[in-house]
């Protein structure tokens, strides 16, 4: 079945300059690409710091998944598992700085693994990080708007004793949750870098007011009950086993870290800006989520009430025993709610730039389409469209199981590691046969960024490996782990698409490749 391929530009495709002078915009590298249309440059520093932020919303994202750390692990487990992701997620952002600075396009990883891979394996390594990268950033989106749904059906259920939690009612809040976010993207969309820069604000300023309330409200424990406390709820017989297993969480709460990336094209400057978002982001975000996993641990109460609330989320009948108030603990919860919501339109924005970079060069059945940039907003609207559609029927999954929905928590982990590692073991495997790229502006030295990149492909494969092991054991269809499922399921069906169509493919064309 043949598809059409994304209308190029008559201007002949040559390799930019990108190594002298002064830096290229966004656009300018995309057309030196020979792409015909262009996305609006909006964004700078504080607008991209505020997006990347608002995507990853770390100390949100630790209250939101905090039971994986308790059940595998308990309080000590949680404190060095947060700092063991918090380290593997710096390196991470490290080398994706590194890369963008060389690289800077919205296509992010696949591009990259274009530029430095093989002649022999270039297009299938190419198309294959494409296809997972698109399936990671789908997945993030479907599982940011489910918990959108199902943490205000747990506010209802702290305020209303009697609602009763239906399954299909918080697929129903997914879709509203995914909507508001496609309305941001399109109607409001010039007022996005606005709402970055307004929501990293609250971003900080709800850390404090949570922070301060909870610590001087909530019950104190002894700093043997957080630092010397671990708990082994999943089954597990062995602890290291427990504590890889209860990763899941922190590394949940950092993801996204690539989001700004995908910007590239919408920025400025984006072979500088780009790589400081990112290191700022994640160290920012760093120290906020462990502020307020430290402060969480120390005091949130009875930790078997809170893992049994009846609200579904621990981290809200923490609040309740900090703060002796429901009406306080609702109040915060949805500060919560402001910032996750906010968090589904960042992620939309660049889940749709991923969709819409891979399509551009064919990747993705209809591209078309989807990789068409709407005449007058100058916006994705297929991929944004797309990607909505793609959330609603996977948001379907919840009506049969909640269970196999979480699955997709550790689908995105699954996915967007493998985009990682091909991008990062290429560069690698690059400067350890002395044929890698020069640096771009932003670098932090040959021999440091080497052992860097090695450092993360360990931490890559160790998360990677453990995202498919289940949270609780013995396996049964309620605890299994089906991201197994999903993640192979889903490369099988890109290899099919890659041997039926791949020759459709149009490989990224070079900005640092001279073959």
């Amino acid at each position: 079945m043949a598809f059409n391929t994304y209308e190029l530009s008559s201007v002949e495709r040559k390799t930019p300059n990108l190594g002298e002078g002064e830096e290229p915009r966004g656009g300018e590298i995309a057309t030196q690409l020979g792409y015909t249309q262009q996305l609006e440059e909006k964004f700078g520093l504080v607008s991209m710091i505020g997006f990347s932020c608002t995507i990853m919303i770390t100390w949100e994202g630790i209250l939101f998944v905090y039971q994986y750390g308790m059940y595998d692990g308990g309080p000590l487990g949680s404190i060095i598992g947060y700092l063991f992701c918090w380290i593997g997620y710096t390196l991470v952002a490290l080398c994706l700085a590194e890369l963008n600075s060389i690289f800077p396009t919205a296509g992010g990883q696949y591009h990259w693994t274009s530029e430095l891979a093989p002649r022999s394996v270039r297009r299938p390594l190419s198309y294959m990080t494409g296809w997972l990268l698109v399936l990671g950033w789908q997945a993030d989106l479907a599982s940011a708007a489910y918990l959108g749904g199902v943490i205000i059906q747990g506010v209802a259920a702290l305020n209303y004793p009697e609602y009763q939690v239906e399954r299909w009612q918080g697929t129903l809040i997914l879709y509203a949750v995914v909507l508001f976010a496609f309305f941001f993207n399109t109607v409001l969309a010039r007022l996005l870098p606005f709402a970055e820069g307004t929501i990293l604000a609250i971003h900080i300023l709800g850390w404090f007011a949570i922070l301060i309330s909870i610590i001087v409200m909530g019950p104190h424990h002894s700093n043997e009950e957080v630092w010397g406390m671990w708990l082994n709820l999943g089954g597990y017989s062995q602890s290291g086993v427990s504590f890889f297993v209860g990763l899941i969480g922190p590394v949940f709460a950092f993801m996204g870290a690539d989001g700004a990336t995908h910007m590239s094209e919408e920025v400025a400057k984006p072979r500088t800006t780009i790589p400081w978002a990112l290191i700022t982001s994640i160290t920012l975000n760093g120290f906020l989520g462990f502020g307020m996993l430290i402060a969480l641990l120390y005091c949130q109460g009875d930790i078997m009430q809170n893992l049994g609330s009846k609200t579904g989320f621990p981290f809200i009948e923490a609040f309740l025993q900090s703060l002796h108030s429901l009406p306080w603990a609702t109040a915060y919860t949805s500060i919560l709610l402001v910032l996750l919501v906010f968090a589904n339109v960042a992620v939309l924005a660049a889940t749709s730039r991923t969709t819409y970079a891979f399509a551009r060069d064919n990747g993705l059945p209809f591209s078309s389409y989807i990789g068409h940039l709407h005449e007058r907003t100058n916006l994705p609207l297929w991929a944004l469209g797309l990607s909505v559609v793609v959330t609603m029927l996977l948001g379907l999954i919840n009506i049969g199981s909640s269970t196999a929905f979480n699955a997709v928590i550790s689908l995105v982990v699954a996915s967007f590691y493998s985009s990682y590692f091909n991008a990062i073991a290429l560069l690698t495997w690059r400067k350890l046969t002395g044929t890698a790229p020069a640096p771009g502006p932003w670098t932090i030295g040959t021999t440091p960024s080497l052992v860097v990149n090695i450092l993360t492909l360990i931490y890559v494969v160790i998360v990677f490996i453990f995202s498919f092991f289940p949270l609780v054991i013995p396996v049964n269809l309620t605890s299994m782990n089906w991201a197994v499922v999903l993640y192979f399921g889903v490369v099988f069906i890109g290899i099919m698409f890659y041997l039926v169509r791949g020759d459709n493919f149009v490989e990224p064309k070079p900005i640092y490749r001279k073959d």
